[in-house]
C-alpha cells in the first residue's frame, strides 16, 4: 500500500461534486464578507500567484440529520480563483460522508508529495509527473480544522456542528506555487464564539492552531531586556512574514497544548505564545521570550489583523497586517 493509500481518509469513493449535489440543500452566491458571518472557519489565501482573481464564492447548507438540531443551519462554503483562463486554485468544505480527493485518472502520470501546511502535513497528489513545470491538476487530501478535531475528540460517532473538512485544488500552477498558497492559508472572519458543541476548554488551542503568527513577530514588539520602552513595532506586515522563511524560519516551530513554540538551536532560548482572547480578527495573546538563560519575560498584547492599501515599488498593494492596540509588560 503507498503513503497516500495509508493517509488518505477514505470512507467510501464518492466524488466530491456528486456528494455535493446531494448533501446541500440550499446554495447561494456569495461574497468574502459573508464567509465572516459564519459561525465556521473559512480559510483564504493571503498569497496567490500573478493573474489569480478571486472569481466565484458559495455559501451552501448542508442536510439536518434526523437526530440532530433541526433549527441550527450547517453551512459549508466554496471559493475559486482564477485567471479567466487554465489557472485555478479552489477550496471547498465537506462535514460529514467525505470520499478520496487524492484520485487521478491517469495515475501512471501523477505523482505524489507531503508538504507542510497550516493544519500539519499535507498530501498531494498532481500531474503531470515531475516537481517543476505547472500541472494540469494538483488535489490535496481533506484536512481537519481544529473545531472538528476537538468535536471529532468526544467519539467516533459524533457529529460536527461547527468543524469541518477543507479540501485545495488547483490547475494550470506549480507545486511550489500551489505550496506558496497552502502555507498561508488563514481564517477569514477569525473563530466565533464557542457553543456547547465547541467547549472553551478546548478553544485557545484551536484558535493558536488558526493564528498560526511567527512568535517572531511578537519578539518585535517587545524592547531588549536592556531597553525600556515598548512596544517598538506595532504593525508588522502579515505577507512579509509568511513569504521571509529566512528571517522566520518554520524548522523550530512546535504546538505544546496551547502555546505554538520556536526554539532556537543556536542559543537555547524559545519565544513562545498562546491564545487568550479572540473575537472575529482580535485577539488578545499572552507572549514570553527566553534568550537561552535563566531569565523569561512575558507580556499581554491585543492587536487585530487588517488589510492596508500601500505602494511598493510605486504600484498600489493590500497587505493583511497585525495592529497593536494594547500592550502590558509582566
Amino acid at each position: 500500500m503507498t503513503r497516500r493509500g495509508i493517509q488518505r481518509m477514505l470512507s467510501c469513493f464518492v466524488p466530491s461534486a456528486l456528494l455535493f449535489l446531494s448533501s446541500m440543500v440550499l446554495s447561494s452566491a456569495a461574497t468574502l464578507d459573508d464567509l465572516k458571518q459564519l459561525e465556521i472557519t473559512c480559510y483564504v489565501p493571503s498569497y496567490l500567484p500573478q493573474g489569480l482573481r478571486l472569481q466565484n464564492v458559495e455559501v451552501t447548507y448542508d442536510e439536518i440529520q434526523e437526530n440532530e438540531d433541526q433549527n441550527h443551519p450547517l453551512p459549508l462554503y466554496a471559493i475559486q480563483y482564477g485567471n479567466g483562463w487554465n489557472a485555478t486554485f479552489t477550496i471547498e468544505s465537506a462535514r460529514e460522508g467525505i470520499g478520496d480527493r487524492n484520485i487521478m485518472d491517469d495515475e501512471e502520470n501523477a505523482e505524489e508529495t507531503e508538504i507542510k501546511s497550516p493544519f500539519g502535513p499535507m498530501y498531494l497528489i498532481y500531474r503531470p509527473k515531475g516537481k517543476d513545470g505547472r500541472k494540469d491538476e494538483i488535489i490535496a487530501n481533506w484536512v481537519n480544522d481544529p473545531n472538528m478535531n476537538a468535536e471529532k475528540g468526544k467519539g467516533p460517532d459524533s457529529h460536527p456542528v461547527l468543524g469541518r473538512f477543507h479540501g485545495f485544488s488547483a490547475t494550470g500552477i506549480t507545486v511550489a506555487e500551489f505550496t506558496k498558497i497552502i502555507q498561508s492559508l488563514h481564517p477569514i472572519g477569525g473563530n466565533k464564539a464557542p457553543t456547547s458543541a465547541s467547549p472553551r476548554a478546548n478553544a485557545p488551542a484551536a484558535e493558536a492552531a488558526a493564528l498560526k503568527i511567527h512568535p517572531k513577530v511578537f519578539n518585535m514588539i517587545d524592547c531588549w531586556i536592556s531597553d525600556s520602552e515598548s512596544p517598538v513595532a506595532t504593525e508588522i506586515n502579515l505577507n512579509a512574514v509568511e513569504k521571509n522563511g529566512n528571517q522566520f524560519n518554520e524548522d523550530g516551530l512546535k504546538q505544546d497544548g496551547d502555546w505554538l513554540i520556536y526554539s532556537s538551536p543556536d542559543t537555547g532560548g524559545f519565544m513562545r505564545y498562546r491564545v487568550l482572547e479572540s473575537k472575529g480578527n482580535h485577539y488578545k495573546i499572552e507572549y514570553q521570550g527566553n534568550g537561552g538563560g535563566t531569565l523569561t519575560t512575558a507580556s499581554t498584547v491585543e492587536f487585530d489583523i487588517d488589510k492596508r492599501n500601500i505602494r511598493r515599488n510605486g504600484s498600489p498593494m493590500t497587505i493583511r497586517v497585525l495592529r497593536v492596540s494594547s500592550y502590558t509588560q509582566k
